[in-house]
């Protein structure tokens, strides 16, 4: 009787350890997705703009579409990648703060961002300028590199929306002002869509009318969340303009440029694989499938950055808090999350195959290249699932070295092996992508499984009291 009453106990006590356990996930996945749902829709829009405008592209030709590509990837995607990759620092440093109830620090760390950001706008215009010349020079097809220099002279004023529109994001998520962001994204894409339609169905501008509508529709959303902010919707976080700004900001331009670096080494990778499909036999079909492909991927990409915004968010609200479990609780329910939704678009893309690559090309040949590139494509998505949540973490700094050792020591040598040597066209290019991002993936798991979290809570919360005792400056260390 009494072995019957100790059973009963202990299976007692299991079912209240799971129910509890059941109860924490759900409350940490509301929390997850408050940011996470606007996030990823925010990041759909910004990305769908060129879905739509290569969509578009595709139907007018076949040297715009790969023109189009080639300066988005050249020139826009490198941008991006700098811009976002230091305006995450301020996702870092809004999170901590906001979890710290420093809530008047998010307004003067949103305007060091904007100060930070402006050189390296200036020094990324001569890529703009110079795309054709730079494309000729390492040795891409003339036509293409010509349209792709026309296509980045348009490019050159949505420089400064990426830049405004992507601090504006990681200020307003930090403290969970989420509608604002969905309402405006909703907006942009369906404004996008009828300029597009507008101006080359009906009034027949070709890529000049799609190029148009682009630069109007990425600046919509930028005077939206302005105005939102400036006219009383962050109250206790924007009291205006302020001299402190120009305080102290050596320490966000190192943790700007660690988060830069750490985004551009993985840009520019994609970049640079794109590039190389450029000095392969029929390089429009090879570039057009390529592109396709990595837009294709880049859809579930955005669910996986939108997740990764949310983690940076819940990570530093928890460690500004002081809460270093609640932390590490936050990266496990946040990759089981994306790893289930990686596999479904992994399943979902195999079974599609080439037939998406239409939305995008009335070319045979590039559906059919399309179609070759599924597998890899699905595998590629899997991957994507993980690697961004890894990066999203704070770990700036490692995950730069960790990117620069993967994607340059491993991906790209064996890329270049496999094309030229091995002679797998541009499914080698694409294979050494693949295994560079497995490497990263692994590496990431490690170093997230071997984090020591209360350490990380001393290091955000003494980044805190940093602006109440300006005399005792703080290692910005951001290793693990």
């Amino acid at each position: 009787m009494e072995k019957h009453d100790s059973s009963d106990r202990l299976l007692s006590n299991i079912n209240v350890k799971c129910l509890t356990l059941r109860s924490q996930i759900w409350k940490e996945k509301k929390k997850l997705w408050v940011v996470a749902g606007p996030a990823i829709f925010n990041r759909f829009s910004t990305f769908g703009v060129s879905i739509i405008s290569m969509a578009f592209m595709g139907h007018i030709g076949a040297i715009e579409l790969a023109g189009y590509s080639l300066a988005f990837t050249v020139t826009v995607r490198f941008s991006c990648g700098v811009l976002l990759g230091m305006a995450s620092a301020l996702e870092t440093l809004c999170g901590q703060s906001y979890g710290a109830g420093q809530y008047h620090m998010l307004g003067i760390y949103l305007q060091r961002s904007w100060l930070v950001l402006i050189p390296f706008i200036i020094l990324l215009l001569p890529f703009y300028i110079l795309t054709t010349p730079i494309l000729t020079f390492l040795g891409q097809d003339k036509a293409v590199a010509n349209a792709a220099g026309v296509m980045s002279l348009w490019f050159i004023p949505t420089i400064g929306s990426y830049a405004m529109s992507y601090t504006l994001q990681m200020y307003l998520q930090s403290q969970s002002k989420n509608n604002v962001i969905t309402y405006w994204a909703a907006a942009t894409l369906l404004i996008h869509f009828f300029l597009c339609w507008l101006l080359v169905m009906r009034f027949h501008y070709g890529a000049t009318g799609v190029m148009l509508s682009t630069v109007v529709a990425l600046w919509i959303p930028v005077f939206g969340q302005l105005f939102f902010v400036f006219c009383g919707g962050c109250p206790e976080m924007w009291k205006g303009f302020d001299i402190a700004a120009f305080y102290d900001l050596w320490p966000v331009v190192k943790l700007s440029t660690s988060s830069g670096f750490m985004v551009w080494l993985e840009v520019c990778y994609n970049t640079i694989l794109v590039l190389l499909t450029g000095h392969m036999t029929d390089a429009e079909v090879a570039i057009d499938a390529l592109s396709i492909c990595v837009n294709i991927g880049g859809w579930e990409l955005m669910v996986a950055f939108g997740l990764m915004a949310a983690i940076g968010v819940r990570v530093a609200n928890e460690l500004g808090a002081g809460n270093a479990k609640a932390a590490k609780f936050s990266i496990c329910v946040v990759l089981t999350t994306s790893f289930t939704i990686g596999t479904v678009f992994f399943f979902v893309f195999l079974l599609l195959r080439g037939n998406i690559a239409y939305l995008f090309t009335r070319d045979q040949r590039v559906a059919t290249t399309v179609a070759d590139l599924s597998p890899l494509l699905a595998f590629n998505i899997l991957l994507n699932a993980l690697q961004p949540i890894f990066s999203g973490a704070g770990w700036q700094r490692v995950v730069a070295y960790v990117n620069l050792g993967c994607y340059y020591l491993i991906g790209i040598p064996l890329g270049i092996v496999l094309v030229y040597e091995l002679h797998l066209g541009v499914k080698g290019v694409w294979m050494g992508m693949i295994i560079g991002v497995t490497a990263q993936t692994f590496l990431l798991i490690c170093i997230t499984w071997k984090t020591n979290w209360e350490s990380q809570v001393v290091i955000a919360q003494a980044r805190v009291r940093k602006w109440f005792l300006p005399t005792h400056p703080i290692q910005e260390d951001d290793s693990v």
